[in-house]
């Protein structure tokens, strides 16, 4: 794939790919329940519900139960899919998810929405920019972080086939759709090569992965070749791919709406570590909250934009030997 074959087909917020995914799974596996906590309207959730009223289950706010109760349906054989924002998701309720699903090897799907700082307006309590490392260090649990709206649905429609325990994490904002339409190119656990390059490998996931494209593209301008790679599942991690890519640049970037600290970064950087160390520049929150904000203004501070990629990408090709 080149980089001008990547390309914006339109804009829509992962979420809906997300609604649209679980309404067209439900029509051919009669065993996926959609749990809530208050937000089917945030998930897009109308037209299952419509048709699948028997099969939607509203918690309230009640995060805690609501995982509670998914654990419970596993044991009859249903495939539960708990619908809450990310940070209600994780971090209010990890203990139950600790005991109740990953212990027990539950197959239960967290599907986590408005995570990171595109959240916006709804500011730090809500941009929980900690959940992948959460979701990462529970021994069996698979962690996905698609880029785009066709590849939100294609994952939500993936996990049911998958078993045990999945946290599937996207994002409020409308952002750009660019993989295929019929997800044919989304595959659990097999990152994704965007664009193949030889001076630098730019590893990113979720909303990162068009910023990445972006700076690739500028980058190619400039002469440099970009190795840009959609690490859309964090676990289990595809290193085949990983080290292949830096064995052949010899640099990294990584690329994430996440604290530095236990995302993708981290998981890019043990697997360099072990096999074939390079120098790595790391885009994502340093050890720090959010605040409240337009998305793109916010994205812009925090140091998660293009141009940020595009510097860290020329300082990761200068640390080279």
């Amino acid at each position: 794939m080149s980089l001008d074959s990547l390309v914006i087909l339109n804009e829509k917020e992962t979420r809906a790919g997300f609604g649209e995914g679980i309404y067209e799974l439900a029509k051919t596996n009669p065993d996926v329940i959609v749990l809530t906590a208050d937000l089917a309207g945030s998930f897009k959730l109308g037209p299952f519900i419509k048709e699948f009223k028997e099969r939607f289950i509203q918690c309230g706010i009640g995060e805690a139960n609501m995982m509670g109760i998914a654990a419970g349906l596993t044991i009859g054989g249903k495939i539960p899919y708990t619908t809450t924002f990310a940070n209600f998701s994780t971090g209010r309720v990890y203990d139950q998810i600790r005991q109740s699903i990953a212990y027990s090897d539950k197959n239960v799907k967290i599907c986590a929405s408005h995570a990171g700082l595109t959240l916006g307006e709804d500011g730090a309590t809500h941009q929980i920019l900690e959940d992948l490392g959460l979701m990462k260090m529970l021994p069996g649990m698979t962690v996905i972080n698609p880029c785009d709206f066709n590849q939100t649905k294609a994952a939500t429609k993936a996990i049911a086939d998958f078993h045990g325990p999945v946290y599937l994490r996207f994002g409020r904002p409308k952002w750009p759709n660019f993989t295929k339409e019929d997800g044919s190119d989304f595959v659990i656990g097999k990152a994704q090569v965007l664009a193949e390059g030889t001076d630098v490998s730019l590893f990113a996931c979720g909303h990162m992965v068009w910023k990445t494209i972006e700076a690739a593209k500028i980058l190619a301008g400039q002469g440099i070749s970009a190795e840009v790679i959609n690490v859309h599942t964090l676990k289990p991690l595809d290193t085949e791919t990983i080290i292949a890519s830096l064995r052949k640049t010899g640099c990294a970037v990584s690329a994430e709406e996440h604290n530095i600290i236990g995302g993708l970064g981290d998981s890019i950087a043990q697997t360099a570590a072990r096999n074939c160390p390079v120098p790595q520049e790391y885009i994502g929150t340093n050890d720090t909250f959010g605040e409240s904000g337009k998305p793109a203004d916010l994205l812009k501070k925090y140091g998660l934009d293009t141009p940020q990629i595009v510097e860290a990408a020329k300082k990761a090709i200068a640390r080279k030997g």
